[in-house]
């Protein structure tokens, strides 16, 4: 039933977004009878492309599954794309509008000239842009280090490096061969933990679990953590918490661990996803993570969504790490995403509390990502000299 109310809701915006793209790439620059008529054809069945082959891809086999995935959401990506730079196409039209009203007005001819002019511009920058964007995404990921000063964390342990990685969404056209390479990254940080944290699949073990095995080569002194993100549970969060402890990755359930031991160490706590709750004994838990715990050591939580953020400030969290946002994955896209979780990228401070979020590892939909690189972090922890 989830799957199917967002797949009706998606294709409703799909819809309406291909109609604007006919209106302003087709219907306006009036470049003949046929241009329209086969632009409209197009327009159509690309629009139909898209949620036809996220059904279909579900159910077919990989080999299959993958050429129709790759052209759809490339399609889909270029779509976006285009999107975003009609709307910023708006202001000009806008601005030419005003100047012709004041100067009489504008006869049809040029302003079917002008949508000539914007259309084609638009569809070759879309294309460029839409080219760097799909290279960004499919290539290696940018290592982000950055180095945390925690109030509470033992100098015993200073440079203590936690290797993040999140929303790799390995599923139609992110697998094996890719996955390999991130493993081989993330290896070569020489990291002390390694914390995934959520969207690791979309699709089932059935059909993944191969893909996801690379997974076991994760090397790292104090071990390899996960949390689940919201897709998950789209893709049977039980049966991958199951899998995913045979490869020696330990699946934090709204629990903590101690890391270290004695005065240098300090606790590692995971929650379920924010969305959790809608299915039967998942739900994220920050009491049971966190209750009884020494008020003296540092904790520093995994949890997918950034809004979880507030809830872990109460508890006294000195950081957390997130994923969930992509960065916005497609500028501007970000802007859209910021209006529902209150961080977008990077670290940032509320209160005592830090909190560092990973653009992802991977994508989701459009293999494609533009003004927001995937990434791999590299997260060193200090004790803050001056608050210790």
């Amino acid at each position: 039933m989830q799957y199917a109310v967002f797949f009706a809701v998606f294709s409703a915006l799909v819809a309406g977004l291909h109609a604007y793209l006919w209106h302003r790439l087709v219907r306006l620059p009036d470049l003949g009878a046929t241009f329209t008529r086969v632009g409209t054809r197009s327009v159509i069945g690309l629009g139909l492309l898209l949620p036809i082959g996220m059904m279909a891809s579900r159910y077919l086999p990989r080999s299959f599954a993958q050429v129709l995935a790759w052209t759809s959401y490339v399609w889909f990506g270029v779509a976006v794309v285009l999107f975003f730079l009609l709307l910023g196409s708006e202001v000009v039209r806008g601005a030419v509008h005003a100047a012709s009203v004041l100067n009489g007005g504008v006869s049809d001819e040029r302003r079917r000239f002008l949508s000539r002019v914007i259309a084609g511009g638009v569809a070759t920058l879309g294309v460029f842009v839409s080219t760097m964007g799909v290279a960004s995404a499919t290539g290696a990921s940018t290592v982000e280090r950055v180095a945390v000063k925690l109030r509470r964390f033992p100098k015993g342990l200073n440079g203590f490096r936690i290797v993040q990685i999140s929303d790799l969404h390995i599923g139609p056209t992110l697998g094996k061969r890719w996955l390999e390479d991130v493993v081989a990254q993330v290896n070569a940080q020489n990291p002390d933990i390694v914390a995934i944290t959520g969207d690791l699949v979309d699709g089932s073990v059935k059909d993944l679990a191969d893909h996801v095995a690379p997974l076991a080569k994760l090397k790292s002194t104090q071990g390899v953590f996960f949390v689940t993100g919201n897709h998950e549970y789209y893709s049977g969060a039980d049966e991958w918490i199951a899998y995913l402890r045979t490869l020696g990755i330990r699946v934090l359930r709204n629990e903590r661990v101690e890391v270290g031991s004695g005065e240098h160490s300090f606790d590692l706590a995971g929650v379920d996803d924010l969305s959790a709750g809608r299915w039967p004994g998942h739900g994220a838990d920050l009491e049971s993570a966190l209750s009884g715990r020494d008020s003296n050591r540092e904790v520093v939580l995994l949890a997918h969504q950034p809004k979880q953020a507030p809830a872990a400030e109460k508890y006294g969290v000195g950081l957390q790490l997130s994923g969930h946002t992509h960065g916005g994955q497609i500028f501007p896209w970000g802007y859209a995403v910021k209006l529902d979780q209150p961080h977008l990228e990077g670290l940032e401070r509320r209160g005592e509390m830090q909190i560092y979020v990973n653009r992802g590892t991977g994508y989701w939909g459009p293999p494609m990502r533009v003004g927001a690189p995937s990434e791999i972090s590299v997260i060193e922890l200090f004790a803050d000299e001056k608050t210790a």
